[in-house]
């Protein structure tokens, strides 16, 4: 669930932190969340609305006084595509926009040996050479090339890694 525990200044700054968490996946859209956010401080004239908290959002979505459009796009994906795009959000490029992200994902990977593995099969880079020097392809180093010299950035996500492309 994403939720935002919607708040005002007004209120805030007289001491109370009254408010109420809102689930964003209850709303179609920006619209109808800020109308809902209005309706639960309608006893203030014209609400000035204060984000205090949230959950499971990217954090280039949203700040302490504003949404991004966008957040309602992420949320229509699944589970892993929200969190591909989540962390490339966050560790890639903050300002790149959804498609982009999904883009230059390449998938959640044992090590970044394993993507290199899968990056010289996928491409056919590994069948062109003879069998017998298959065996020597050096998929460690080429993984550490591939993100040293920018072309790569691995996420560690536990026990996983999450591959993306820079270009």
């Amino acid at each position: 669930m994403s939720k935002i525990y919607v708040g005002t200044y007004s209120k805030y700054n007289n001491g109370s932190l009254h408010g109420a968490w809102l689930d964003l996946e209850d709303f179609s859209g920006k619209e109808e969340f800020l109308q809902a956010c209005e309706e639960l401080h309608s006893d203030e004239d014209q609400p000035e609305l204060m984000f205090q908290d949230w959950e499971d959002i990217p954090s280039s979505f949203i700040t302490e006084s504003s949404i991004d459009e966008r957040t309602w796009d992420w949320l229509d994906l699944d589970a892993d595509a929200r969190q591909a795009v989540a962390s490339y959000l966050e560790q890639v490029d903050h300002c790149s926009d959804i498609a982009a992200a999904l883009e230059c994902h390449e998938g959640v990977h044992e090590s970044e040996q394993d993507w290199a593995r899968d990056f010289w099969d996928q491409t056919g880079m590994a069948s062109e050479l003879p069998e017998f020097a298959q065996n020597y392809i050096d998929y460690e180093q080429f993984a550490r090339d591939a993100r040293l010299g920018g072309d790569m950035v691995f996420v560690n996500e536990g026990r996983k890694v999450r591959a993306f492309r820079r270009f």
